[in-house]
Formats: structure tokens, sequence, C-alpha cells
């Protein structure tokens, strides 16, 4: 079998409503194998009036709002209707890819094992992690033992770094789990989109050292490491400025946090990267992210990245080389590894531009090529 010959039936919980790292992954990668000849079709929630255009033919799946607290902007997919069974059986898949664990792709799932289709699974998130930040963290247990058999009925799985298929494969979610990573857009993140009369417009002075968030606003980010982080930077008398690119319905909880932080708000395209890029420290305490497109971007605008030492940054950040890796939640010693950035500038340089050149070496092309071998991998073992 050959790449043109893959009929894709894409399951996503949210492809292009709101954008986020994950579907911006899946456009791209839907991109590649349109390019390639192969035949797509995407089923996720369909709204009036989404974020982006979606890449390929996009079908509409039930769905409602998300019942959790400050996550209303997001979909939960309900399944499948008839109309949408309709639509996979004439597509008439030869392979199966699903992205999320929501109602509608163990429906997937559950179809494409009775018509004997492989499955791929792609893992985007730690979902498991997410009830700490709402209060139900006694539920991680009875949602990793969903996502074991969830995972465990899919053919493959692919996962955006090492360290996430290291942890996946001891927690028993899968044994066959593939690298699937993340590119980054040259056009967009550079150092060369720095841009000093942007940073003037928001009182940034030239010889200000900028500490930059960016991400949705929503607590499972790490927001109240982050602020905790920032009031011990503060008592360490590092001299600095917190720069938040992003919005979320946590916003208003973070400008609280974050007295004198400046918010510029939600930024896209260019104008993501010249707010990126015109920052000087990058600072991601988050643990939920299973690559952490954020961080390979600031690295390619040339910033230090201070990051918890979870999956996705430790498979992006080399501790002392171009950043610091720290333990999760450790407010102090976040404050600590970024106190040196604050005030030595060659050091700040040095990290940034080890990091910037690593970053080169995430091509997407190559990287969603990853996923087409375990799709024809997956498809020639069935056959036999």
């Amino acid at each position: 079998m050959q790449t043109s010959d893959l009929r894709i039936a894409l399951f996503s919980g949210n492809y292009n409503y709101t954008r986020d790292g994950a579907n911006q992954a899946l456009n791209r990668l839907v991109g590649y194998l349109l390019r390639q000849g192969a035949a797509v079709r995407v089923f996720s929630p369909v709204v009036d009036e989404p974020d982006f255009e979606p890449t390929g033919e996009l079908f509409d799946v039930p769905n409602i709002r998300m019942p959790v607290k400050g996550r209303g902007e997001y979909r939960m997919p309900m399944g499948l209707n008839n109309e949408a069974r309709y639509a996979l059986e004439a597509f008439k898949p030869n392979m199966v890819h699903v992205s999320s664990p929501d109602p509608t792709g163990h429906a997937a799932l559950k179809w494409a094992r009775k018509h004997d289709i492989p499955v791929v699974a792609s893992v985007h998130t730690r979902f498991e992690t997410y009830p700490r930040y709402y209060g139900l963290g006694f539920t991680e247990p009875a949602i990793e033992w969903i996502l074991r058999r969830f995972y465990n009925r899919c053919d493959a799985l692919v996962a955006p770094s090492q360290s996430m298929i290291d942890e996946y494969k001891a927690m028993g979610m899968h044994e066959d789990i593939g690298l699937w990573t993340r590119g980054v857009d040259r056009e967009v993140f550079d150092p060369s989109k720095r841009d000093l009369e942007w940073r003037r417009s928001f009182g940034l002075e030239d010889s200000d050292v900028a500490i930059a968030f960016l991400g949705r606003l929503v607590m499972e980010k790490g927001l109240d490491v982050f602020a905790d982080a920032i009031i011990a930077l503060r008592k360490l008398q590092a001299p600095h400025k917190v720069l938040v690119i992003g919005d979320g319905p946590a916003r208003g909880w973070f400008e609280k946090a974050l007295p004198g932080g400046i918010f510029v708000g939600f930024q896209t395209g260019k104008d993501l990267g010249r707010a990126l890029a015109s920052a000087d420290i990058f600072l991601n305490p988050s643990i939920t992210e299973t690559f952490g497109n954020v961080t390979l971007e600031a690295m390619a605008c040339g910033l230090p990245v201070v990051a918890a030492s979870a999956t996705g940054a430790s498979s992006l950040v080399h501790d002392g080389l171009t950043g610091r890796l720290v333990p999760p939640g450790k407010a102090q010693l976040f404050a600590e590894a970024l106190a040196p950035y604050c005030t030595d500038d060659g050091l700040r340089l040095t990290h940034g531009q080890a990091g910037e050149f690593r970053s080169r070496e995430y091509s997407w092309d190559a990287i969603n090529q990853a996923v087409v071998d375990t799709y024809l991998r997956v498809t020639s073992a069935r056959q036999r």
C-alpha cells in the first residue's frame, strides 16, 4: 500500500473552532496527507464562527458545550448519530485516526473494530492531569483506567515527545507508541521578528527584561505556579517585567495575581511571532502538554526557556544549555532559575541562541511523514 491508497477518517474534538496547538498539528497533517494523494474526511464539532478555516473536508458530529466551568468555549463530541455514520460508511475509510478519547472517539473506535479497520490514536494533552485543576483530583485513577482501556484497543499510538512515550508505556497505555513530534513555522517564529516599537507601545523600555507567558489562560496551564514564581522573583529583587500573550476564561484571575503585568491578549500569525520574539525569557510551568508547541516557538524566537521538568519540555529544553528545567510546582525554584537571566545579558543571549539553533531540527514534512509511516505499517500488519 502507498500513501495515495490511504482513506483516513480523522476524529477530532476540536479541529478548527478554537485554535490550539493540537488542532494546528492536525490541520498540518491533513494538508500533508492531501498533498501526498491520500483521501481524508474529518469528523469534528462544527460551529458558526470558527477561529480558522479547516484544512480538508469537515463533517459535523453531535456535541454539547463542555460541562466544565471555565471551558465553555470547547465542545464535547457526543458520539456518532445516523447522519455521521452514513457519512463515515459512504467514505469507506481504510484507516481511522482518533485524536481525543471523547464519546465520539470511543464510538469511532468501536465502529472501526467492528469493520476490521486499523486505528491509530494521537496523544495531544495530558487528559488525566486536568481534574486536579478543578478540585477533582480524586478522579485521576479512574480517568487513567478509561484512557488505558481506550488506547490499548487501538493498533498504535503516536505521541509528540519521547518523554511522553516513555511515561505512557510505563502507565501501560500501549506498547506500540511512535514519535509524532511538532514543527515550527520559521516564517512566523524567528528572532528577527523582535520589534522594539511594539514593546514600547506597551510600556516596555528597551532595557527591560520581559518574561513571557504564552497560551490559553486556563488554570491547567499552570497559571498559579507562574504567578507564585513571579512573586518569588520579586522577592529576589531581580529586575523584570511580565508579558502575557493569550486570552481565556482565567484572564481575570491572572490579572489580579500579576499586578503590573502587561496583557496583550490573543495573538495569531505574524502578530504572535512579533509578540513572542519581543520578549526576553519564556516561562512555562505547565505539566499538561505532551509536547509544548509554545516552548518550541519560544526557542525559535531565541528566548531561553525556564520550564517544568515534565513531559514535553524535558524533551526540548537542554538544562543549562538552552534554558532550565525545574521540578513541577516549585515556584521558588522557578524564581531562582529565572533570576540569572534577568541580570546576565550574556547568559540570556547564549542560551537563547542555543535554543534557536536546536529549533531548526523540526521540519513539518518529515515530522508528518512519521504518522504516514505508522498508518502504512499498521495497515500492512492488519492485512497480514
